[in-house]
């Protein structure tokens, strides 16, 4: 059962990234496979040069990037049993969905298994999904994951 040999987990640290890594652990250790855990900040020169053309953010890079990476070690240590699993730790930087893709086509994914909010309506129009636009896009199998709180709603 060696088919399953490299893992991408994009999180986005939420209580649903939380839950997804369960089963990116479960199946990293079933499969005996590598675990890479990506993180993708939002490109903010895209948001801020839209929306602040006069203002300069030079800080404002390395700050996010400091946070992300405060983020990702706190999101790490709440799962021990990382340490026996062969894994890697990537942030990388853009479009979420874009970046997963081109990570999972880049490293030879088997297998991209990511958290979904399950949005709805507006919040769907305003926030998008990641996991869907991933879902159709791939070039790999995606698990995707819901909260186990999560209650569907009809649209």
């Amino acid at each position: 059962m060696g088919f399953i040999k490299k893992i991408l987990f994009p999180t986005d640290f939420s209580s649903t990234s939380e839950c997804a890594m369960k089963y990116a652990l479960e199946f990293a250790k079933r499969f005996d496979a590598e675990l890479e855990i990506l993180h993708v900040l939002f490109d903010e020169s895209q948001v801020v040069a839209f929306y602040l053309p006069q203002v300069t953010f030079q800080n404002l890079d390395k700050e996010l990037e400091e946070a992300a990476r405060k983020q990702f070690d706190e999101f790490i240590n709440k799962f021990p049993e990382l340490s026996e699993t062969k894994h890697t730790t990537k942030i990388l930087k853009g479009t979420p969905f874009l970046e997963i893709i081109n990570e999972a086509r880049e490293t030879n994914a088997d297998v991209i298994i990511i958290g979904t909010h399950g949005r709805t309506g507006l919040e769907h129009v305003l926030f998008g999904s990641t996991a869907e636009k991933v879902v159709r896009k791939a070039p790999c199998p995606v698990f995707t994951v819901r909260h186990k709180d999560q209650q569907f709603r009809m649209p």
